[in-house]
């Protein structure tokens, strides 16, 4: 057993205590350091959220700038519109039956002629000559005919010799007939009164048979040929009235009716031939030009329109955006755009009827939905404005 002096078990007892209480101090000293690392770290992203949040605050989206119309009824007029083309009532390219060469020429470009007026006519040649053998043969026939008749009732010549001579006249009269309608073929009249349009031939110039001359257009009336789809027929009848446009006179409304539906529907397009009838008094509209027809349908109502760019159309339903009125955060007066399903209707020109979802009064964007989303901050500029019209006349430019 081993003795230790208490002055020396004393002694370490102390060195004991002061090592311990020094590498207590380091440690407190080392949890100090560690939690204020932790909290600077932990304020720190406290900070930063609290930062980021007032930072991504100041980067709300600005109002978006719209162009807007107001909703408002108009009187709205269901119709079937269609293209087509005008065609005369009587047309047709003159020519001649017969070859010849032209003798005369009795019209100018343009004139505008009765039934049976003389256009041309053929060089005669022997005509006359020969139409006047026939009739000097035929005459005598005639004298021969009367003379065997009276000889007859005296007994003198048989009945077969008058029978032969009745024969032999008319077959000399039916000589006189074909040279003097071979002599009429020559003779290029109009057969029908109208408009002619611009010479073809000269005089001198040798003709084919069926060689143009001139054409000859009655213009007024004229029709309007177009095609409706088979589902319409229940839609139009005839008599119904029917407004046309030109593209040559697009300030003009011409009006007729409806003259004639084609008794069949062609099969291959499901189309039926429609034939109206217009007035042309002032001879301003020519066979074969382009026509758009619109046929009102139904009774006039009144629905609400639109520019027909306010409409958003989607596979899920077509949509507007509706500018409404309300307070900000600060208290001030915002636009806030707000969007609405609508159901429409037909369209005319640049507007389209809406027969569900908006009321008279709305105030509608028109441009500028690109930029918008539901609650979107809007301002409202409408120095330029979409076009609105039910009958544009877009220049050909």
């Amino acid at each position: 057993m081993i003795l230790v002096r208490p002055d020396i078990a004393a002694g370490l007892f102390h060195d004991r205590i002061i090592k311990g209480t020094a590498m207590i101090k380091r440690l407190v000293i080392m949890l100090a350091v560690v939690g204020i690392i932790f909290g600077l770290v932990f304020g720190y992203g406290t900070f930063r959220s609290i930062m980021i949040g007032k930072f991504l605050a100041t980067l709300s989206n600005p109002p978006q700038t719209v162009a807007t119309v107001t909703a408002q009824t108009t009187p709205w007029q269901a119709s079937l519109n269609a293209v087509g083309s005008l065609t005369a009532i009587n047309g047709a390219n003159i020519s001649s039956e017969v070859s010849g060469i032209v003798d005369t020429i009795n019209f100018k470009s343009g004139d505008t002629v009765a039934a049976g007026t003389l256009l041309a006519s053929l060089r005669p040649n022997n005509d006359q000559a020969v139409l006047a053998q026939f009739k000097a043969t035929a005459n005598l026939d005639e004298i021969t005919y009367r003379r065997d008749v009276k000889q007859l009732a005296a007994d003198a010549v048989s009945q077969a010799q008058v029978d032969t001579d009745r024969a032999t006249l008319a077959s000399a009269q039916a000589q006189v007939q074909a040279q003097q309608a071979a002599m009429d073929e020559k003779q290029i009249k109009a057969p029908f009164a109208g408009t002619l349009g611009i010479r073809q031939v000269d005089i001198g110039q040798y003709l084919s048979a069926g060689t143009q001359i001139v054409t000859l257009q009655q213009l007024n009336p004229l029709f309007v040929d177009f095609y409706m789809p088979e589902q319409n027929l229940a839609d139009i009848s005839a008599g119904q009235a029917v407004h046309v446009t030109i593209d040559a006179f697009p300030h003009q409304n011409f009006t007729g009716t409806i003259s004639a539906i084609n008794s069949a529907v062609d099969e291959t397009t499901r189309t039926v031939q429609v034939r109206a009838t217009i007035q042309n008094d002032q001879l301003l509209l020519k066979p074969g030009m382009f026509a758009t027809v619109s046929i009102d349908t139904g009774q006039p109502q009144n629905l609400i329109t639109l520019p027909q760019t306010a409409i958003t159309y989607n596979p899920y339903g077509d949509t507007v955006y509706v500018v409404t009125s309300g307070t900000g955060d600060d208290g001030k007066q915002v636009l806030t755009a707000k969007q609405q399903f609508v159901q429409i209707g037909d369209t005319r020109g640049d507007q389209i009827a809406i027969t569900k979802g908006l009321n008279a009064g709305d105030v509608v964007v028109t441009a500028g939905q690109l930029k918008l989303h539901q609650g979107s901050l809007v301002t409202i500029n409408n120095d330029t404005q979409m076009s609105d019209d039910p009958n544009p006349t877009p220049p050909n430019e």
